[in-house]
């Protein structure tokens, strides 16, 4: 059987680059709001969507999983579906009463989000094998 990049163990990467990564994301589209004249208020609130989902990761982050703890795997699984969800939610809600606001945060928080995850990614197929 062939190793691939895919079947190589490695380390769980650290959680500080790719959340400075969005955080910086987040900073940066303050002033591209700003400069383009749209509204403060759905920079706002993908920045606190963004800040909120955070959270709730750094507090699922200190469950550990495994073999032995079955419940904090299944919470941990529960909690990361629920982080999605309900921005998903409130984000809908939003565009709902009014699509620039839903959009304008859904711009920022699906930025952020994407450059944190593309950090997560290169970090970790990045690190050597375990």
């Amino acid at each position: 059987m062939r190793n691939g990049v895919f079947a190589t163990p490695r380390p769980v990467p650290g959680r500080v680059l790719p959340i400075l990564a969005g955080a910086t994301l987040i900073v940066l589209a303050l002033p591209v709001f700003l400069a383009a004249g749209w509204r403060l208020s759905g920079w706002v609130l993908g920045a606190v969507l963004w800040v909120a989902a955070q959270a709730l990761g750094v507090l699922l982050a200190r469950l550990r999983p495994g073999r032995d703890s079955l419940a904090a795997s299944g919470v941990i699984g529960i909690g990361m579906m629920f982080r999605a969800v309900a921005v998903m939610v409130v984000v809908i809600a939003v565009a709902a009463r009014d699509p620039e606001l839903g959009l304008a945060a859904a711009l920022v928080y699906a930025l952020a989000y994407t450059l944190e995850l593309s950090v997560s990614l290169a970090t970790y197929f990045g690190s050597t094998q375990a």
